[in-house]
């Protein structure tokens, strides 16, 4: 078998990938370890930047996103039982952000990619990256009993953290860089109007951290920070949200309207970037190269913007015979990368409760709190990075 592009992970990074590369005339083909019904299983991130929405509607999927989202225009803080609304669309000229499910997206451009007849092979095995070095790598994996070759001229490497893409980088050449943080964040799905439509909720007490956010207008995710030696079953819904009301202000736990929950996790929190996210015909996007905390949603989103420069990189060496893109690509992303890093990393670094700080910890985050609400300058800049900074900021 042959193609141009072979794309190894079926999540929304690969997917977005391949209805990019074909609305161009570029073949591609995508590889899944897991099963359709797997991927779509995933519960993730909700929050869109306007770039990601941008650029679903330019791979032909924004048809559901535009109907169904739910644009925000503000964010809530809340500390020392007080919230304190900051006016996101006010401080950065118009810019907003949609509440949209990750597993929407990915059901949206699967569907797509069915439609339109484009190969993916769900519940591969053994997959093997080949001769990434040379100009004709390849792709061998198993499916449906049958051991098949698929040969390429680029790789991209969109399946994941624990994919085998980025293990296919010689370690003499990666280098990575982790900050794991000491506590995760345990999170509920229910089929419950979220606590506030309009705006997603950071607070912070004495208690921890806790956020509330939004699949829909009747499906809410709810966040709690808990010990990373909690188990789920330690968690009865019963607590989750006595728990959570704690941490709130007192209106808005009055309001807070509670359900059973449908789907319910504890996910640890990292910072991690690999550098580079190019060797030789082999790339790197998304979770693959990179690993944000939840707190600033920047996940999908980060993902969203490597597919684009990737896809402007493989469409302009095809269609132009240039190779600038392809040999600017690490380091284009590597750049907006970092800056979500420490946006992420400063987020959850004021939000969270650690154990080393002590009450001494908890004052000086409050301070910090005061002054943001307090300051436009701090605000805009809180703003400014959570709708996202522009594509060619600091270009």
């Amino acid at each position: 078998m042959k193609t141009q592009v072979a794309i190894i992970g079926a999540g929304p990074s690969g997917l977005l990938l391949g209805a990019l590369l074909d609305r161009a005339g570029i073949e591609n083909v995508v590889i899944e370890r897991q099963s359709p019904e797997y991927v779509l299983s995933r519960i993730r991130a909700g929050i869109m930047e306007q770039v990601t929405v941008d650029l679903l509607h330019d791979a032909g999927v924004g048809e559901r996103v535009q109907s169904g989202g739910i644009v925000h225009h503000s964010i809530d803080l809340v500390f020392k039982n007080t919230r304190h609304p900051i006016a996101v669309s006010e401080l950065t000229k118009g810019k907003v952000v949609t509440a949209y499910g990750q597993t929407e997206v990915t059901n949206d451009l699967m569907e797509h990619r069915k439609k339109l007849g484009l190969q993916t092979y769900y519940s591969s095995n053994q997959v093997e990256l080949h001769h990434i070095e040379s100009e004709k790598p390849s792709v061998s994996f198993e499916h449906n009993g049958q051991r098949l070759t698929l040969e390429c001229e680029f790789i991209a490497g969109c399946d994941g953290f624990h994919g085998i893409s980025r293990q296919a980088i010689p370690a003499s050449i990666l280098k990575e860089y982790e900050r794991v943080y000491p506590f995760g964040w345990l999170g509920i799905l229910a089929d419950v109007p979220p606590v506030s439509p309009h705006a997603v909720v950071y607070a912070n007490s004495e208690r921890g951290f806790a956020l509330c956010s939004m699949r829909s207008m009747t499906r809410s995710r709810y966040y709690v920070q808990c010990p990373l030696t909690d188990k789920v079953e330690d968690w009865s819904d019963e607590r989750f949200w006595e728990e959570l009301k704690l941490r709130l202000d007192p209106e808005m736990a009055t309001r807070l309207i509670t359900g059973p929950s449908i789907e319910k996790s504890i996910a640890p929190l990292r910072s991690y970037v690999a550098e580079p996210m190019r060797h030789g015909r082999l790339f790197l996007a998304g979770d693959a190269a990179h690993i944000v905390p939840p707190t600033g949603a920047k996940g999908l989103n980060l993902a969203a913007t490597d597919v684009k420069y990737l896809s402007e990189a493989m469409i302009d060496y095809f269609k132009s015979h240039s190779n600038t893109g392809i040999d600017h690509y690490s380091e284009r992303c590597l750049k907006r990368i970092w800056r979500a890093e420490r946006f992420s990393w400063w987020l959850t670094s004021l939000m969270h409760r650690f154990p080393d700080t002590g009450d001494f910890g908890q004052k000086i985050q409050e301070a910090e709190l005061d002054y943001l609400v307090n300051s436009e300058s701090l605000s805009r800049s809180l703003s400014e990075n959570y709708v996202g900074l522009p594509l060619n900021f600091g270009e």
